[in-house]
């Protein structure tokens, strides 16, 4: 009975304890936020995670990838298998050999993995001052604080560094940042999107709506983990219940 119960808590605390929202090494403490995918029962907001999408595809994908996902996934965010087609269209890919024995570009398929904006690292830091920008397929789930810190990075840049602050050539100030410089520059500014369902644009609303697409591209399996933990947990429940029962009728004549 007692391994049962013990079972059953640790399948919660498994399955459904999301971590903790950390301050950032050497910045400010995170803004915690409550998000659509957090807790027992959270899902991915469908047209959040759309808005996500198109503020990394029209400002981020520039410089970062994210190679871990691919076009046809899209589909699991409310995207149409015809819409995705015509996204992944939007970029080329290198395939081949040809009959020929040549290398040649082709327009991506839903079945390619997002194309990178470079063709190769050293590319990407030769246009980055030396810096690879990273790839954020799995940005939430690296840093300390997850959400709650990509949040804070987006929206926590400064115009100038408070007084007193040492700020390096080519750095900016980020409240959240680990040592509250860093070589990106503010990346969100209001209106920079122009969003399909009309919401406005705001930092806050670009970066929460990315902020939610990389906690996605992060996790997609999250929705269909925690269908299983809750099924897992009833499960348990009952069986507890049930060997409970038989414990009672076993051992009811003994006294």
């Amino acid at each position: 009975m007692r391994k049962t119960v013990i079972a059953v808590l640790a399948v919660v605390a498994t399955v459904f304890v999301a971590p903790a929202a950390f301050a950032s090494e050497g910045g400010e403490p995170l803004p915690a936020r409550d998000w659509s995918f957090g807790g027992i029962f959270g899902t991915f907001d469908r047209a959040s995670t759309q808005r996500g999408f198109q503020v990394y595809s029209e400002v981020c994908s520039a410089c970062h990838s994210i190679r871990l996902v691919a076009y046809r996934n899209l589909t699991e965010i409310g995207f149409t298998a015809d819409e995705v087609a015509a996204i992944a269209a939007e970029r080329s890919v290198t395939d081949g050999p040809n009959d020929e024995g040549d290398m040649f570009e082709r327009p991506a398929l839903p079945s390619d993995r997002f194309v990178s904006p470079y063709r190769n690292d050293q590319e990407g830091r030769l246009f980055n001052n030396g810096a690879l920008p990273p790839d954020l397929s799995l940005m939430v789930k690296a840093r300390p604080g997850g959400a709650d810190y990509l949040y804070g990075l987006l929206t926590g840049f400064e115009d100038e560094a408070p007084e007193g602050f040492e700020l390096a050539d080519g750095m900016s100030y980020n409240h959240f940042f680990p040592g509250n410089q860093i070589a990106m520059g503010q990346p969100l500014f209001d209106g920079m999107v122009e969003y399909a369902d009309g919401t406005e644009a705001t930092v806050d609303q670009m970066a929460e709506d990315l902020t939610t697409f990389l906690a996605w591209t992060a996790e997609p399996e999250l929705e269909a983990r925690k269908n299983l933990g809750v099924k897992t947990l009833i499960f348990l429940i009952v069986l507890t219940a049930m060997l409970y029962a038989v414990k009672r009728k076993v051992w009811a004549d003994v006294h």
